[in-house]
């Protein structure tokens, strides 16, 4: 009979979510390894080559893989002859992890979790509460697996209910290329089939936290129908060319796991949710001996690669840059940034249309006009950082911003990650403005390019404040160019044409 104690649970919580705040899984670096290997398309070689050189960054300088460290969720079986020494409940010794990890002084982790979801939108500071699942099962101890799943992938989970004669296959085909890419693609999908509309749901998420084995199936070959359909969706997926970061290519998934569970006979409810590049999870047991111990992996495991940034990479003073400038950047163009930008994401963008619906003037030090916005909410630096890992948010949800903020602010153009919408790329075009992508998935790389950051407006929202960088040779690629042409329009469906297994009429 083991006797867990909650301090065991408590530090063992807070290690692993240290730990895989800046540590990649073995499996997942393998992977993408032979992501980059294969890839033929050189801009989405340059971006899994910036993952792979941020994500060793990490593992050596132990900082967070992507500035939005996530949302924790737990799964935890409960030996039924386990007894705990502890006056608090489970829930509450895990949240007591998770505060630690995230207000470790070492490596502080971004706090995003905000309390009244529906209504004021207020920060808890420390990452709090866990989304936490709990099973009783035979035993005397407590296996524990945990996730910090970052906003912008969980934002793409999907759910149907599917009549029983339909097919999956049409219907992951069908919904994948309306995620676009703003789960930072190349990655893994976790698909849930069967059971109810909520454990469909629970089961694809359960997937996200399994294993890259992938290539280890193909060799072996499916020895049950949920192993066929993995390597049917595995070879369409990728066959449909989003590439990474949705730029066109090779790698759009590194691996489709499936979970199943019986469900009635007139539904068949699927779900699928996507895990990024920015893949956390860890998995221990405790059985009464102390807490985890997890080992760090083997640095050899990354290959030796350049930190990216392509060589035809163009120099941009973003101090002396001006619209004529920027008509004759093209999608696809990639740009080494210098000079002096600013920021701002959901928070800030709704501030300042409301100020503009008012007709108020800018805050104090805020002056967008001949600059760039960066979509960005960073860490917090810690010891001689200037700020910690920055890499863009979807830029998609700012869209509905882009006409109020280039008609009052005389911006040129904005950065951040994935596609634009229609709505978003026309207002471009009628401005001749231009929209650009810096790597997701890459925050500690992209963080190593600002030599000066302050705030300078709305700082009591934290990290969505607005910010002044000043950046040096900050790789980015063009998105949408001041015509309105958008590389995440034309690059998959050239590339989907190019691999050949999916007719495609490209307009």
């Amino acid at each position: 009979m083991a006797l867990i104690t909650e301090d065991d649970l408590i530090q063992s919580i807070a290690d692993a979510l240290q730990y895989i705040s800046y540590y990649h899984p073995p499996d997942f670096i393998k992977a993408m390894t032979e992501a980059y290997t294969k890839e033929q398309n050189p801009a989405a070689k340059d971006a899994i080559a910036q993952i792979l050189v941020n994500s060793k960054m990490c593992a050596e300088g132990r900082r967070p893989v992507c500035q939005d460290t996530g949302i924790v969720t737990v799964f935890l079986k409960i030996g039924m002859h386990v007894q705990w020494n502890t006056q608090r409940d489970i829930a509450d010794m895990v949240n007591e992890g998770v505060r630690q990890a995230y207000l470790n002084p070492d490596n502080v982790l971004r706090a995003s979790i905000l309390s009244d979801p529906a209504g004021k939108r207020i920060n808890t500071k420390d990452n709090t509460p866990a989304v936490i699942h709990m099973e009783v099962v035979p035993g005397d101890s407590v296996e524990v697996i945990l996730a910090a799943k970052g906003g912008g992938s969980e934002a793409k989970s999907k759910f149907i209910m599917l009549n029983p004669s339909d097919s999956i296959v049409d219907w992951v085909l069908k919904t994948v290329p309306t995620m676009g890419a703003g789960w930072c693609p190349p990655g893994l999908l976790g698909i849930g089939i069967g059971g109810t509309a909520e454990k469909a749901m629970l089961l694809a998420k359960q997937a996200c936290v399994e294993s890259i084995d992938i290539q280890d199936l193909i060799i072996r070959g499916p020895q049950n129908t949920l192993e066929e359909l993995r390597l049917e969706l595995y070879d369409k997926v990728n066959a449909l060319g989003i590439g990474a970061q949705g730029l066109g290519g090779l790698t759009t998934v590194l691996d489709v796991k499936i979970l199943d569970y019986p469900t009635h006979a007139a539904n068949k409810p699927v779900a699928m949710i996507p895990n990024c590049a920015a893949t956390r999870h860890a998995h221990f047991v405790l059985n009464g001996s102390g807490v985890a111990e997890l080992a760090p992996p083997d640095l050899a495991l990354w290959p030796d690669i350049s930190s990216g940034g392509s060589a035809v990479a163009k120099h941009v003073n973003l101090d002396t840059l001006t619209k004529q400038d920027t008509l004759n950047w093209k999608p696809g163009d990639t740009l080494l940034l210098s000079g002096t930008l600013l920021t701002g994401r959901d928070a800030a963008h709704k501030r300042l249309v409301d100020m503009f619906k008012r007709g108020e003037a800018l805050p104090a030090g805020v002056d967008f006009n001949n600059k760039f916005i960066y979509y960005v909410g960073p860490v917090d630096p810690v010891r001689d950082e200037i700020v910690g890992p920055a890499g863009p948010t979807t830029a998609t949800r700012m869209d509905k911003f882009t006409d109020a903020m280039l008609e009052n602010t005389g911006l040129l153009g904005m950065i951040g990650k994935a596609e634009r919408g229609q709505i978003a790329i026309d207002t471009i075009k009628q401005h001749q403005s231009v929209s650009l992508i810096a790597v997701g998935g890459a925050a500690y790389l992209v963080s190593k390019a600002i030599r000066k950051s302050r705030v300078v407006a709305f700082e009591e929202l934290g990290m969505e404040a607005i910010h002044e960088f000043v950046v040096e040779n900050m790789p980015v690629t063009v998105a949408v160019d001041s015509t309105g042409e958008s590389v995440h329009q034309t690059a998959p469906a050239i590339w989907q044409q190019k691999i050949g297994k999916i007719p495609v009429t490209i307009e």
